[in-house]
């Protein structure tokens, strides 16, 4: 079995299995992932590495529907800030996240978060829609 060890929950995370996306970036229990990105590393070469906290929830952005000029509904996904360098990125979700640890970060995300003004946190008005995604009609 190929996988890796969670840095922040210590659980050992699998890569064999079918998650839905085409790899593995996060930990599917703790969300938290690593910065393999440049960051602002002392040499600028190498990836920063750090953990990436999840701060926050976020739908993909999929462009507007070519008749009703609507934003078309975009899948959930995690985002996460560098506790390195404070990038902030946005993840998929794969198919073995815990929904519970999606559910958790969602009401994280009604705080106000530090953000990059280009990505839009989901609320309190998103949650219905959170849920459909993760448990189909609710």
């Amino acid at each position: 079995m190929s996988g890796f060890i969670c840095q922040n929950c210590e659980k050992k995370v699998s890569t064999d299995n079918f998650i839905g996306t085409a790899f593995r970036n996060h930990c599917p229990f703790c969300l938290w992932s690593k910065h393999l990105g440049q960051g602002k590393t002392i040499d600028k070469v190498r990836p920063c590495q750090s953990m990436m906290e999840p701060i926050g929830l976020t739908f993909k952005q999929e462009g507007f529907d070519k008749f009703t000029k609507e934003a078309k509904q975009g899948e959930i996904m995690i985002v996460n800030q560098c506790l390195g360098c404070g990038a902030v990125t946005i993840n998929r979700i794969a198919a073995d996240d815990d929904p519970k640890a999606i559910l958790k970060l969602l009401r994280r995300s009604f705080a106000p978060l530090r953000m990059t003004p280009d990505i839009k946190v989901l609320d309190e008005k998103d949650e219905k829609e959170v849920k459909r995604q993760l448990f189909g009609i609710i």
